[in-house]
């Protein structure tokens, strides 16, 4: 079994630091660590008030916003090594969100006064901070404006697509997304109803942009590239 460090040293915005500082994190007080996770389950809400960072240790999270009508968009994907929350200092963007467990997940989370101070003392790794942080909200915000513009089929292929870029296993040709999906899902990350997602799904199988399998999605990125281009 993997111990903290280990963790903490494949978190991306940690990745170079030495392991005097990764010390220092793990020892933060406190660092709280937290039971395995269910799937399905919504570990932030806008209405919920969380102070601090967490890091994703094991598992997937799905970051999404309710539309007035209630329709869901999704705004991220996070992995292993990706962190969401708010400090003083930073936010990361996922205020307002929800954020549901798309696997069972470990996390982990520092107070925010405490990773604050570790900050102050270190001003380079605040600059990859201010960076990492540019880079997901911009997009976050390309993610929603797709999600909630065009047809269901173009709305799968964008999220297929980045998908395969974030999780995607080579399998030949194809990407294949690293983590089950069914059609629901994919129905509720673009605000959109199974009916119409099974349908485009099958669309996109017969034209070779995707192949399906036991809730398995693999992705030729080369042609869903070129879907999207021809659909401007």
């Amino acid at each position: 079994m993997h111990d903290k460090l280990w963790y903490l040293s494949k978190i991306r915005i940690f990745e170079a630091l030495p392991p005097e500082d990764l010390i220092e994190i793990d020892q933060m007080a406190p660092m709280t660590h937290f039971n395995s996770i269910p799937k399905g389950t919504i570990v932030q809400s806008p209405e919920m008030n969380r102070d601090g960072l967490f890091f994703i240790k094991t598992g997937k999270l799905r970051m999404y916003k309710l539309s007035p009508d209630g329709k869901q968009f999704t705004a991220g994907i996070l992995g292993p090594g990706n962190m969401f929350g708010e400090i003083d200092a930073f936010s990361l963007g996922t205020r307002g969100l929800y954020i549901e467990t798309l696997e069972e997940t470990l996390l982990c989370s520092v107070l925010k006064t405490h990773f604050e101070s570790f900050l102050l003392k270190r001003p380079q790794l605040a600059l990859r901070f201010l960076k990492e942080i540019s880079a997901k909200l911009q997009e976050t915000t390309e993610l929603l404006e797709k999600l909630a513009l065009g047809n269901v089929r173009d709305r799968i292929i964008f999220l297929l697509l980045k998908l395969s870029v974030q999780f995607g296993v080579t399998e030949e040709s194809f990407k294949r997304i690293d983590f089950k999906l069914t059609h629901q899902e994919i129905a509720n990350m673009i605000g959109a109803t199974r009916e119409s997602v099974t349908s485009s799904l099958n669309e996109l199988v017969k034209q070779g942009i995707i192949r399906t399998g036991r809730s398995k999605i693999y992705v030729d990125q080369l042609k869903a590239e070129e879907d999207l281009l021809l659909e401007k």
